[in-house]
């Protein structure tokens, strides 16, 4: 069985690879001819390429610079030089007393029902053999369906006295599934939002006085074997403040409808994008220009999280603002890396995708709003990435518009065309815009990458759900036009509400 879903996988890979080569050779000959065709020179091959994305094209050759100069330091490093202390394995020297939700004493003895340290033998501040001390908040708001996940795979990694779990007045048993692993609970009475749920856990358990970092995990997440190692060799280099975490969508497609798993499949696609071809020489120590340390699994250094204000009034979420904050206040830069994979749940109707992203796309307008422009490569930097997002989202809902126009005149004919100034905008439009260039400007080198991931991740799915990713791109388009008045006529106040979740189990 394992062979033949190996070789499965491997056919799959090629005939998407195969696919996707195909599809860049005729794209690459029509888009040739109407560059030549519009008389516009070398700037109309420049205009070819962007179709794929400047920034994304930026920081691609960035992230193959910067792979260059790590693989040069791992050759010439001399031999053990890269050897590191064991990372995990079980400390003795505490004791966890019991799980609540009182304040974190240091030193004295621990009255019932609190959690305390024993007298420390190992160096204060200091994790395992030396490593890196980390504790891990868990800030949850009605999130009963994964909440015992998202511990048990922390629990797999840390001492349970290391989690903190805050239930932000959930109305479900998420706080009883918490205390019943024994790891600390703290219960709100008041919805505070995500911000103000790790704001309320960082004060009451004194964290960042008590650990060298904080790994912050949403409640639908999963940590790789592999995370914690991998945050506490980054954190290893003094001058990182923050460990971004490394994004996968959760594959679980028997638990999905066809939408939902359509949207995971896309996710999955924009995650790795996003990371490998952007974020990647984004966090190069040379540029450290990244803009957003994602809220669902990343770590700060204690030392940066005591000068971040993490719960700001009037934002709707907290990663962007406390990525802005350790670039604004040069609290050192932010690091990525595959080595700290953790596994995140999608949503799984259109409705929670709708809201999810809206959410998102908010918060980054409103952290924009918040923190204005300051003189940096960061804000160079943003302000292409800005300036592309919102031009592209502009010409592809545009596009989109023209092309109904087009196809509504080609499939309606005569009585469409008969109507006033119909007829003649149409012929102006197709002598400029035919119906074929505008169907693969939109939609050939997007399914060009689709048909990339099918081949990297060998699941054939992909190649349909490929079809129907720019209705979605279409709606990420508007909601980063919507949300821009929004941002600055609104203030939230950061209150959640949990999407529909379903158990990993």
């Amino acid at each position: 069985m394992r062979t033949a879903r190996f070789i499965g996988g491997l056919l799959t890979g090629l005939v998407a690879l195969a696919l996707a080569v195909a599809i860049f050779v005729y794209w690459f000959g029509f888009a040739t001819d109407m560059a030549a065709a519009s008389g516009l020179g070398a700037l109309g091959y420049a205009f070819l390429w962007l179709s794929f994305g400047a920034n994304l094209l930026l920081w691609t050759v960035i992230g193959l610079m910067r792979l260059g100069e790590d693989s040069v330091r791992a050759a010439v490093r001399p031999l053990g030089s890269g050897r590191r202390r064991a990372v995990g394995g079980k400390a003795d020297d505490r004791v966890l007393v019991g799980a609540g939700t009182a304040r974190a004493e240091r030193g004295g003895d621990a009255a019932e029902g609190e959690f305390a340290r024993a007298p420390a033998e190992r160096p204060e501040g200091t994790g395992p053999d030396g490593a890196a001390s980390l504790a891990v908040v868990i800030p949850a708001h009605d999130e009963e369906p994964v909440i015992g996940g998202a511990i048990a795979s922390a629990m797999g990694l840390f001492d349970r006295w290391d989690i903190y779990v805050v239930s932000d007045s959930s109305g479900d048993s998420t706080a009883a599934i918490a205390a019943g692993t024994g790891v600390n609970v703290l219960e709100l009475l008041t919805n505070r939002g995500k911000a103000g749920a790790i704001e309320a856990v960082l004060e009451e358990f004194a964290l960042t006085d008590n650990y060298d970092g904080v790994l912050i995990l949403d409640a639908d997440t999963e940590l790789d074997p592999g995370y914690v190692e991998g945050a506490r060799r980054q954190l290893a280099d003094p001058s990182v403040a923050a460990v971004a975490g490394f994004v996968v969508s959760e594959w679980k497609p028997r638990q999905r409808t066809f939408v939902g798993r359509m949207i995971s499949a896309y996710r999955d696609r924009l995650y790795f994008m996003l990371q490998y071809l952007m974020r990647f020489g984004q966090t190069w120590s040379r540029t450290n220009t990244a803009f957003i340390v994602p809220g669902f699994a990343s770590v700060y250094r204690s030392e940066a999280l005591r000068e971040i204000d993490v719960n700001p009034k009037g934002l709707v979420i907290e990663d962007f603002n406390m990525t802005f904050e350790v670039h604004h206040k040069r609290l050192g830069r932010v690091s990525m890396n595959p080595d700290t994979k953790a596994y995140s749940q999608d949503p799984f109707t259109f409705r929670d995708y709708y809201r999810q992203v809206s959410r998102w796309t908010l918060g980054f307008w409103q952290t924009v709003r918040r923190h204005r422009v300051w003189p940096s490569l960061f804000w160079v930097c943003l302000s292409l990435y800005i300036l592309e997002v919102v031009l592209v989202s502009v010409v592809l809902l545009a596009t989109a518009v023209v092309g109904l126009f087009v196809l509504a005149g080609t499939v309606g004919g005569e009585p469409f065309l008969s109507l006033p100034f119909f007829g003649e905008t149409f012929t102006a439009v197709t002598a400029f815009l035919p119906l074929l260039a505008i169907a693969i400007g939109l939609f050939v080198p997007d399914y060009m990458l689709t048909c990339l991931m099918a081949a990297i991740r060998r699941r054939p799915s992909y190649l349909l759900y490929g079809l129907l990713f720019l209705p979605i791109r279409l709606v990420d388009a508007y909601l980063t036009l919507r949300m821009i008045p929004r941002a600055w006529t609104t203030e939230s106040d950061g209150r959640w509400s949990s999407p529909d979740r379903v158990s990993g189990g």
